[in-house]
């Protein structure tokens, strides 16, 4: 999944690493003859490089990030108190991610074109700004936790 570079920092052995909008980060390496990338070892060519596209593969795995901390829970719903938004296709907001938890019950979770049966005790991380749907497989109870980073 392509994510916007909104920042860059140094890891704790001196490679550049891009800060993801999906709070993620990549590295980001010149290692001639295999990587040819010039410009991250510049602060003009890094600063050129800000909103540019990276390819996130902890997004496609829908791995939760490292520095992330619990910001709010919504519900916990049940199959009539669940929120009408949330019965069609939705997205988390940008810079935030989702955890779905089903309480009780059972559900199908379907993002990335892929669904999911959950049930009791299942959980799913939700990228943010993904499209995702929740269809209801008759008496549930679910919750969401977001996070954010500790500063956002």
């Amino acid at each position: 999944m392509l994510r916007r570079c909104v920042g860059w920092h140094v890891d704790e052995v001196g490679d550049w690493v891009a800060e993801l909008d999906c709070l993620h980060g990549q590295h980001v390496r010149h290692q001639p003859p295999f990587r040819e990338r010039p410009w991250v070892l510049s602060e003009e060519g890094r600063a050129a490089h800000l909103g540019s596209a990276f390819e996130c593969v902890r997004c496609d795995r829908a791995e939760l990030p490292d520095d992330v901390a619990h910001a709010r829970t919504a519900g916990p719903w049940d199959q009539d108190t669940l929120p009408a938004g949330l019965r069609k296709e939705h997205r988390v907001a940008a810079s935030t991610w989702g955890v779905l938890h089903v309480l009780d019950g059972a559900l199908t979770f379907t993002m990335f074109g892929a669904a999911r049966r959950m049930s009791a005790g299942d959980e799913q991380a939700i990228p943010p700004d993904v499209p995702h749907l929740l269809t209801l497989d008759g008496d549930v109870r679910l919750q969401v936790d977001f996070f954010r980073t500790a500063d956002g």
